[in-house]
């Protein structure tokens, strides 16, 4: 098989059919972009789950009175609360957090925050008890035993906030892969649409070459390559695009959100993990649509 007749079949295949051929690498391309952004909340969350995995605790909120008069907590009530909840079952570890503490930690919080730094003030903060739970599902049982205790104002589980948390961040991820799905749908019906197109368009050519010997191979094999290199025209496009993105929105935008330390930032090196993943799912969605449509619907 010559390796040059089938590049210039190639070639003339995508320029007979221009507008067909600019429509699909379009729709693969926006396809690939959603789902490669998909992908970057999917990685964010995988971040987010591992970074707070081991920082989830269970917190016990003082009253204005302990908070203010007590922040060694070495007085009643607050020793008294720290000496069982270290005894308590399931506990692993516990931890005072004074006001100032609490105080500190609100202004690195918001450290690239100037107006909301200047909101908080360590008045406003309650003193806590900061619990390590070898199961979350012991909150239940923790809360009922402490929550009406002398000195406790509120006990909180970070845990049901990071459910919550998880929850839309999946919404996100879910919403945007159905998108992506449509759109896949899309580029498949161009995908099969443009090879029968291109077929048809070459069908004297091919019919001669198959009466001289050419196997159906070797008279498909140009068409398929079109839908390949369409394809990967469309995931190049769609990574173009997702850099693109990230000075323009992710930073811009959402780095008002993503700054707070909340949620892990989105690098280039995350681009650069999908990446690869976009271009073998445009290789893969392109050669199989190509060659079940060759099969089904053309004959060469």
């Amino acid at each position: 098989m010559r390796a040059s007749f089938v590049f210039s079949e190639v070639v003339n295949g995508l320029r007979r059919n221009v507008t067909m051929t600019i429509a699909m690498i379009l729709t693969t391309a926006v396809s690939l972009g959603m789902l490669g952004g998909g992908l970057l909340v999917v990685r964010m969350i995988d971040k987010m789950q591992s970074s707070y995995q081991n920082q989830i605790e269970t917190v016990v909120y003082l009253n204005s009175d302990v908070s203010a008069n007590d922040p060694a907590c070495d007085k009643q009530p607050c020793a008294n609360l720290l000496s069982d909840l270290k005894q308590s079952s399931g506990v692993e570890s516990v931890h005072h957090e004074s006001r100032k503490e609490a105080y500190a930690k609100a202004q690195q919080l918001f450290e690239s925050q100037p107006q909301l730094r200047q909101l908080v003030r360590p008045q406003g903060l309650p003193a806590s008890l900061r619990v390590k739970l070898s199961d979350p599902e012991r909150f239940e049982a923790l809360k009922k035993e402490f929550a009406s205790k002398p000195g406790v104002e509120n006990m909180v589980n970070q845990a049901k906030y990071m459910d919550k948390l998880f929850g839309l961040l999946n919404g996100v991820r879910n919403t945007t892969f159905v998108v992506a799905l449509i759109q896949a749908l899309a580029a498949l019906m161009l995908i099969s649409n443009t090879i029968q197109l291109s077929a048809f368009n070459r069908r004297t050519e091919t019919g001669i070459m198959r009466l001289v010997g050419a196997t159906r191979w070797y008279t498909q094999l140009p068409f398929l390559l079109e839908a390949v290199v369409s394809g990967v025209i469309g995931s190049l496009l769609a990574i173009g695009g997702l850099f693109a993105l990230k000075p323009l929105f992710i930073d811009r935008v959402m780095g008002s959100v993503l700054g707070t330390g909340a949620l892990p930032q989105i690098g280039y090196g995350d681009i650069f993990y999908v990446s690869p993943i976009l271009v073998l799912v445009a290789t893969a969605i392109s050669a199989v649509t190509g060659y079940v449509t060759l099969r089904l619907y053309v004959r060469l």
